[in-house]
């Protein structure tokens, strides 16, 4: 109990719920963290190693994500301990007991994340009715299949470029995690004539300073082989991504992956943060000191949840795109022009944002944490 009240202040979270079905082997946790501005939107995270201690640092980025964002809708995360790659009869009877589990949680909108995906969101769907990331044939706009998150990215790094003199055409990008996130973003900024030169996912890490295909690469990929079966660059070990000398570095996959005891071995001008949390605090601090650009997760990364806001509402797909390029663009550039006014990290300037919108939002709410409408007597 002492452990789970460290993580709570004026914030949230709300309500914290531990789910356990022995009789499935269901272990999971759900964290509402702020529901002042509207009904929390948070996807569910599948992994063997997953932990209340991350569930609540998600939840809380999803609130900053959501506010930074300007939607109507509050930070939540819910994360289910077992492995993504179990049998599919398996992986449906887990995700459909959770979502009958939280049944009655209406202040959490389910969502895809790391391990779960458009199909599981039609369980979910089955089940509650209360999701967003649906499969296209359900009337869903799949965030995954279209690369919502990975435009995002690309217009980030667009601004963010001004910032730290590094033009993306010819910019040399590494992705750690080249998954649903970091294969689009890889992409998108091929496009914008950036070369992809390093790669990598669980299984290891390629590296070509002439660039990888990137097409390549993704169908790779959907074929559900690794970047390591990749034939024409150098096979490194999966850690070794840290280190790959570059211009803009996407951190795509896992929390923490750049901390103290490796944040040295970083050579990017540019972290691009397209995971959540996936520097710690001082390892940022400490990029910063040396004049490594960092884009905050919950700004550079929003573009999957504004994807999820808009589908909720019913909007079309193609008003998606241009709504996640001018949000992000937009709350980039204010974020870092105030970081460089005031000399202060990124993350200080995009935090103070984002608090001032929610706690804004709790000026208007009888009880701001525990309920996503109002309470009447």
């Amino acid at each position: 109990m002492k452990d789970m009240f460290a993580f709570a202040d004026e914030l949230g979270p709300a309500k914290v719920i531990h789910v356990y079905e022995p009789s499935v082997n269901l272990k999971a946790v759900l964290v509402v963290d702020n529901v002042a501005r509207g009904p929390s939107i948070g996807g569910v995270r599948m992994a063997p190693d997953v932990s209340a201690q991350e569930c609540f640092r998600l939840a809380r980025t999803m609130t900053l994500k959501n506010a930074a964002a300007g939607l109507p809708h509050g930070g939540g995360k819910a994360v289910l301990c077992a492995d993504p790659k179990m049998p599919k009869a398996e992986k449906m009877t887990l995700i459909r007991a959770m979502a009958s589990a939280l049944r009655d949680i209406q202040e959490y909108i389910f969502a895809p994340d790391m391990g779960t995906d458009e199909e599981c969101m039609a369980w979910v769907r089955d089940e509650i009715g209360r999701v967003v990331g649906l499969p296209r044939d359900l009337g869903g706009i799949p965030l995954d299949e279209i690369g919502a998150t990975g435009w995002g990215l690309r217009h980030v790094a667009d601004v963010a470029s001004e910032f730290c003199a590094c033009h993306l055409a010819g910019a040399r990008v590494v992705v750690q995690g080249f998954g649903a996130v970091g294969k689009h973003a890889a992409r998108f900024l091929q496009q914008q004539g950036a070369v992809l030169v390093g790669a990598a996912d669980s299984r290891g890490t390629i590296y070509s300073p002439q660039g990888l295909d990137v097409e390549q690469l993704i169908a790779l990929k959907d074929a559900g082989q690794s970047v390591a079966d990749y034939q024409d660059a150098r096979r490194l070990e999966r850690d070794a991504v840290v280190g790959l000398e570059c211009d803009i570095w996407i951190p795509a996959a896992r929390p923490d992956v750049i901390r103290e005891d490796n944040v040295d071995q970083v050579r990017a001008k540019m972290v691009l943060e397209g995971a959540n949390i996936p520097v710690t605090p001082r390892a940022e601090r400490a990029l910063h000191d040396r004049g490594v650009l960092c884009v905050p997760d919950f700004i550079a990364n929003a573009g999957g949840v504004i994807c999820a806001a808009m589908e909720y509402r019913g909007a079309s797909q193609g008003l998606v795109f241009d709504s996640i390029e001018e949000k992000l663009r937009h709350n980039t550039r204010q974020v870092l022009e105030q970081a460089r006014q005031e000399g202060i990290l990124p993350r200080e300037a995009a935090v103070r944002m984002a608090i001032g919108r929610v706690k804004r939002a709790m000026g208007f709410r009888r009880f701001s944490l525990t309920s996503c409408a109002p309470q009447h007597t």
